[in-house]
């Protein structure tokens, strides 16, 4: 009495012996090889397709530029452009626009300035006069100080702030200032004022 049961433990596979495969053992090996293909080709366009929609258009900086200078604002009513007000400028909630107050470092200058080295080389000292034009004193001046080779090639930059006071109408000179430590290729040096507290 033979049952299927010899036939697995003879060939080696479940199913029915129609010859070495059967029309279903040559379907599936033909669709698991096209399946691994099918998988990376997806991946690949989603890949692409996920980089392109990341990144921003090259035309729509051009866009919002060009939406930008079409924008005109609204003129005004005839009410308020011939009215007795009309030399006044016209505000969202009518009240009259300060005008903006210069900036303390607008009135001040540095009138003379020289440089030299100190400690074994390193170290960048600057003797500085600043004059004072407002109607005001002025305090914690912040200078820079841009270093540069004899050929005019620019080394470095130096912040430094000075916590003096410089009184109105006045100039006050500030000796051997140490403003930091520069290259030892440095041999000129312009100083400029950046910023300056009103008192």
């Amino acid at each position: 009495m033979s049952t299927g049961l010899s036939r697995i433990g003879l060939t080696g596979r479940l199913g029915f012996s129609n010859g070495p495969e059967g029309p279903a053992g040559k379907f599936f090996r033909s669709g698991f090889v096209w399946l691994p293909a099918a998988l990376i080709a997806g991946l690949g366009a989603w890949t692409l397709l996920s980089s392109y929609a990341s990144e921003p258009a090259e035309s729509e900086p051009a866009l919002r530029l060009a939406t930008a200078a079409v924008t005109v604002p609204p003129a005004p009513s005839p009410a308020v452009a011939f009215g007795p007000r009309a030399f006044d400028p016209p505000t969202a909630e009518g009240e009259a626009i300060v005008p903006e107050e210069t900036a303390p470092v607008d009135g001040l200058k540095i009138s003379s300035q020289y440089w030299r080295r100190g400690g074994l080389g390193s170290n960048a000292l600057v003797t500085f006069t600043v004059r004072n034009g407002n109607d005001y004193a002025v305090k914690d001046l912040e200078i820079t100080c841009a270093f540069a080779r004899r050929d005019g090639s620019h080394l470095t930059d130096r912040t430094r702030t000075v916590h003096d006071t410089v009184n109105m109408k006045s100039r006050k000179t500030f000796a051997r200032m140490h403003v930091g430590f520069v290259n030892i290729n440095a041999s000129k040096a312009k100083c400029s004022l950046v910023a300056a507290r009103h008192i």
